[in-house]
């Protein structure tokens, strides 16, 4: 299998971790990607041109960070990151946690096209609320309900992506302070192999 990504973007990040979690990587060629040109294989795999791509074996490209993981979650070994006994909560923080991730990533790229001002439009300062309501709303679920330590899930993985992802893009979030379960969940997955191998540079 191939997997196009590149080391910034988030959503790739969380399909390598999922590789690394079910023991994938020996299997795994890393192709780095950038795509912000044209890039004529990640646009061979991928139309939309967005990282990550899995191209499995049989030629099929598996685009969409979400769906990488469900397929390398069928694929490969180990406990699933999907117990049944928690698949709609999972589902439900993990989905939160994408949001959050789309909302910082949404709010890096077009300051980087139009300025920081852009901040203060209407679907800036939606962005920025986003990521005021999520964060807390995490922190209670996590408050609840704590991950044992010797388990991972795929909210674990999507939650402290985004999590590292604000800190690498949007520091003035400042957000390990304030939310002591999730502060508590990014030590926990800095303790993993296939969190602390694949941070942001």
């Amino acid at each position: 299998m191939e997997l196009l990504l590149n080391r910034t973007s988030p959503y790739a990040r969380i399909a390598r971790v999922v590789a690394l979690e079910k023991g994938c990587a020996d299997k795994l060629v890393l192709v780095w990607s950038d795509p912000w040109n044209e890039d004529a294989k990640l646009l061979q795999h991928n139309p939309v041109r967005r990282v990550p791509v899995l191209v499995t074996d049989d030629g099929h490209s598996i685009t969409e960070s979400l769906l990488i993981a469900l397929y390398l979650d069928q694929v490969g070994t180990g406990d699933t990151l999907l117990p049944p006994a928690r698949y709609a909560e999972i589902l439900q923080l993990t989905g939160w946690a994408q949001g959050l991730i789309d909302a910082a990533f949404t709010t890096m790229i077009t300051r980087k096209h139009h300025g920081k001002e852009i901040d203060d439009s209407v679907l800036g300062q939606r962005r920025r609320q986003a990521i005021e309501r999520t964060l807390p709303a995490l922190n209670t679920a996590y408050t609840v309900s704590l991950p044992s330590s010797d388990s991972v899930t795929l909210a674990d993985i999507v939650i402290a992506v985004a999590l590292d992802y604000i800190s690498f893009r949007l520091p003035e979030v400042e957000w390990q302070g304030k939310y002591p379960a999730l502060s508590a969940l990014r030590t926990r997955m800095l303790q993993r192999d296939s969190f602390s191998s694949t941070v942001f540079s």
